[in-house]
């Protein structure tokens, strides 16, 4: 889960600089269409030919559905707003996981948990200060996109186990592709000279490479478990932005950065806390 959202605070960072160039849906296709090209690369010179064989069929396409929509919400928030301050509002994603893990995935969740889902998304308005310029239209971008997000984890991890991880990334690629390319005769413009090629392909790469990774750790630990590991992007988010744009969050907007934070690794804490309680009531027979 570290690794992948490594992967993806560079693709953000790559889509944002791109981004003052070139229309959204045009930076989104081309993550979505090489991610395809590369995975469809990969998995021939590999000889995994059946990727396309899914037991939830309707799962794979609605993950790949909602997985397009957070990335052409966030991207657009990216080119609106400094990269740090739409990263920190669409850490709630690890809140919303934990909500939705309730009723698709039978995870309990208990009072305290749910005070520190509260107390995250009032970490969030902290970062966009309700009368301030930040405040603004914009600042509910991210937040989609953790909704969308979220639901798709969800959905990552009711497949995981059933259907091969390439076959929920092949299908994440896919319906991704299909559903931007619908978009570009409204948005197409060729990219200019080889560098941009270059970091359009960079960015189907760092896509396959990232979901890949966010799969195999579904396969291995729960998604409240993992959820709040993505809290280690931030850090190279805040670096990224700096050394390349130049932006740094300010003072609020870094409390409002700690207090999600600080609920969302509460609620992982919790997690392990009844999880082990369960363990001690199964061993004394109980």
């Amino acid at each position: 889960m570290v690794f992948a959202v490594g992967c993806f605070a560079l693709m953000d960072t790559i889509a944002k600089y791109l981004s003052r160039w070139y229309p959204v849906p045009v930076i989104v296709w081309a993550r979505y269409a090489l991610n395809l090209v590369v995975l469809a690369v990969f998995l021939a010179a590999t000889g995994r030919v059946d990727v396309w064989r899914a037991q939830r069929p309707g799962i794979q396409v609605l993950r790949g559905l909602l997985l397009a929509s957070a990335t052409l919400v966030f991207f657009t928030s990216l080119s609106l707003m400094p990269m740090a301050e739409a990263a920190a509002i669409g850490f709630v994603l690890p809140l919303f996981v934990a909500v939705l893990a309730v009723p698709m995935l039978k995870e309990r969740l208990d009072m305290p948990r749910l005070i520190a889902i509260v107390v995250g998304l009032a970490g969030a308005l902290i970062i966009v200060r309700p009368g301030s310029g930040v405040f603004t239209w914009v600042a509910l971008l991210p937040v989609c996109m953790a909704l969308c997000n979220a639901l798709y984890q969800i959905l990552t991890r009711m497949v995981s186990g059933i259907d091969k991880p390439f076959t929920s990334l092949f299908y994440s690629a896919l319906v991704g592709a299909v559903l931007i390319s619908l978009l570009m005769p409204f948005y197409w413009q060729s990219p200019v000279g080889w560098w941009h090629w270059t970091l359009l392909l960079i960015i189907g790469v760092l896509a396959t490479i990232g979901h890949l990774a966010l799969i195999r750790a579904y396969e291995y630990a729960t998604a409240t478990l993992l959820a709040p590991f993505i809290y280690s992007q931030l850090v190279w988010v805040m670096l990224m932005g700096w050394l390349v744009f130049g932006d740094f969050p300010d003072g609020w907007s870094m409390l409002g950065m700690a207090v999600i934070v600080a609920s969302g690794l509460y609620i992982v804490n919790r997690q392990r806390l009844t999880g082990r309680k369960r363990t001690d009531l199964a061993d004394n027979g109980k």
